[in-house]
């Protein structure tokens, strides 16, 4: 995931019907602290002229020890920050799940195996206390020329 990123995105409806296409973003992901720690920037499309509309950053530590990601998310409109935990699963996904603060509806968010072409994101809610989960937002990314 390291490297520059354009971000095509969609959103699901408040129905549950239709997918529509969002803005678009710039997702830069770097090492830093001689590979302590990934911090990626997320940059929505239009963001350079008035408000940021979403503007965030992401501070990614691995815990070897504990075999997951801990994560730290702040963005323009949110206070104070997240905590999100992330595991590698069988299938080389990585699955985050919110830490705090607890999120209502309960969110997932799957970064799905990179190839040269890019990589595939999903943000998914539950409506049912995490029995089920509904897509709601999803991303797909192709290196930035």
């Amino acid at each position: 995931y390291i490297g520059d990123w354009d971000i095509a995105d969609q959103a699901l409806n408040k129905e549950g019907t239709e997918w529509s296409a969002g803005a678009g973003a710039r997702w830069n992901f770097t090492c830093v602290g001689n590979g302590i720690a990934v911090q990626d920037f997320w940059m929505p499309n239009g963001a350079e002229g008035g408000p940021p509309p979403g503007v965030g950053t992401n501070l990614r530590i691995y815990d070897a020890k504990a075999k997951r990601w801990e994560i730290v998310w702040t963005a323009t409109g949110t206070p104070g920050f997240s905590h999100i935990s992330a595991i590698e699963d069988e299938g080389g996904n990585i699955v985050m799940h919110y830490v705090s603060p607890e999120q209502n509806p309960p969110r997932r968010i799957t970064f799905f195996p990179p190839t040269q072409e890019g990589w595939d994101w999903l943000l998914e809610m539950s409506f049912d206390s995490g029995s089920s989960w509904t897509p709601v937002y999803k991303i797909k990314a192709t290196p930035r020329p």
